[in-house]
C-alpha cells in the first residue's frame, strides 16, 4: 500500500508555486503582509485551511472578504493543503544585495 506525500499533508513546494500565482500580489513575498493585507505566514496549518475553506464557501469574515472569496473559490482541497503547508514555515528574506 503506497502513500504519496500529500496523503499526510500538503506539499509546501507546490504551495509556494501556487502562492506565487496569485496570493503574492496582495500578501507580499512569503506572506509577510502588505498595505491592508495581513501577514499570513507562520500561521498554523489548521487556521489557514479553515480560513481558505470559509472564503471558498462564500462566507465573509473581514474587510477584504469579497476579494478573498473570489480568490479562494477556485481552490481545490489539495491546493488549500499545499498553501497551508507552505505558509506555516514561509519566511520573508529581503534581498539586501541590491
Amino acid at each position: 500500500m503506497g502513500f504519496t506525500y500529500n496523503s499526510f499533508g500538503g506539499d509546501p513546494v507546490a504551495g509556494e508555486k501556487r502562492y506565487g500565482e496569485s496570493c503574492i500580489n496582495c500578501h507580499g513575498p512569503a506572506g509577510k503582509g502588505a498595505a491592508s493585507y495581513p501577514k499570513i505566514s507562520g500561521k498554523e496549518i489548521s487556521y489557514v485551511t479553515a480560513m481558505l475553506e470559509t472564503y471558498r464557501d462564500g462566507i465573509e469574515v473581514g474587510p477584504n472578504s469579497s476579494l478573498m472569496i473570489m480568490m479562494a473559490m477556485p481552490l481545490t482541497d489539495e491546493e488549500i493543503a499545499n498553501l497551508a503547508a507552505y505558509l506555516k514555515d514561509a519566511k520573508y528574506q529581503p534581498n539586501i544585495n541590491k
